[in-house]
């Protein structure tokens, strides 16, 4: 499966930490419960809302003027840094994308539910990758098509 950027799992991870902790999905309950839709909203919510705050920092330091590093050496570090800077915020913008896609699909009742096969995603790979649109097999299945369509 396509691996998670480290600054998305600690964004998302700042994310969980910001909401009530008096609730979390559990299996035991009916699967797409009002209570779950409802923590999977705020969490996504909350998760747009760290990235967006992460992006200001980033906006504001592009907003303070050029690279001025007197050294060749340097400059080309700082370069190289805001390129991978930039790369990372691009990634978030393409993230928001789908967090969008997923609180619409909370508000047309298809959230929590496979794509490709219609069967739940499951309360634990949500909990995981909020923004899932196939359960784990079905995703397995999709990569393994890629792979031999782009091997072609």
């Amino acid at each position: 499966m396509a691996s998670v950027p480290r600054d998305d799992i600690d964004i998302l991870t700042k994310a969980k930490r910001a909401l009530p902790s008096d609730y979390a999905p559990s299996e035991d309950e009916p699967y797409m419960s009002d209570a779950q839709m409802n923590y999977f909203r705020v969490l996504l919510l909350e998760w747009k809302k760290s990235i967006l705050e992460a992006s200001v920092g980033t906006l504001q330091s592009l907003q303070d003027g050029p690279i001025r590093e007197p050294d060749l050496n340097d400059r080309a570090s700082s370069e190289t840094d805001w390129g991978i800077e930039l790369r990372t915020r691009d990634r978030q913008r393409k993230l928001i994308a789908k967090i969008d896609s997923a609180l619409r699909r909370i508000e047309e009742g298809e959230y929590g539910w496979c794509e490709v096969s219609g069967e739940p995603i499951g309360i634990n790979r949500l909990t995981a990758r909020p923004i899932a649109t196939m359960t784990v097999e079905a995703q397995q299945a999709h990569e393994r098509r890629e792979k031999i369509s782009r091997d072609d």
